[in-house]
């Protein structure tokens, strides 16, 4: 796990426009699963099951809708890695757990990279990243507070790297190309951006 970089936990209890904890729907929905688990644990662990297993990951449904707040993600039941990082972060915020927004740069061959999204998870005094895209063959992210369990570990040699930082609202890149489309067929086709632009 990487060193993390991050400002004061309360700045990550915040809504936006994007992760908008505030919405009536967001807000019912994180009241619902804090009435099943109250504890803070239970509670971030509940709400990462429902996005990771609810909220179906658009390349694996085929699903061409272009999803990018958590409301949007949480009506339309779909969305990229980037777009259900946005939900679990509101969710989580709206019951009153500290969440940011983390990049990863991956590979499949080592030429060609994609940013990958992630939720950083604040919890018993640290920060633990999180892993919501959604499983499938090969594929076995899980909730855990006691070292990570992500869907892919970086591996350094092929030039995959975490980026550290703990982000309060989504990076601009990622909204850039959430929104140059309305077709998520655009964005698998070479769309999605391959490395975030750090100040």
């Amino acid at each position: 796990m990487p060193q993390l970089t991050a400002v004061e936990p309360s700045a990550y209890l915040s809504g936006d426009d994007v992760v908008d904890s505030g919405h009536p729907a967001v807000a019912r929905l994180a009241a619902d699963l804090r009435t099943r688990h109250a504890e803070d644990d239970a509670f971030a662990r509940g709400a990462f099951e429902h996005v990771r297993d609810r909220i179906r990951h658009s390349f694996d449904a085929d699903d061409p809708r272009v999803t990018v707040t958590a409301p949007e993600v949480l009506r339309e039941g779909v969305g990229l890695c980037y777009a259900k990082a946005h939900l679990l972060a509101a969710l989580l915020r709206a019951g009153g757990v500290p969440a940011g927004l983390c990049y990863q740069r991956l590979t499949d061959d080592g030429k060609t990279f994609v940013v990958h999204g992630l939720v950083a998870v604040h919890l018993h005094g640290t920060w633990h990243r999180q892993d919501p895209r959604g499983n499938e063959p090969g594929l076995d992210a899980q909730f855990s507070l006691d070292g990570e369990r992500l869907a892919w570990p970086v591996r350094p040699d092929l030039g995959e790297r975490d980026h550290p930082v703990i982000h309060v609202r989504p990076h601009p890149d990622v909204l850039a190309a959430l929104r140059s489309t309305d077709d998520i067929r655009t964005l698998r086709r070479g769309g999605l951006p391959s490395d975030l632009h750090l100040p």
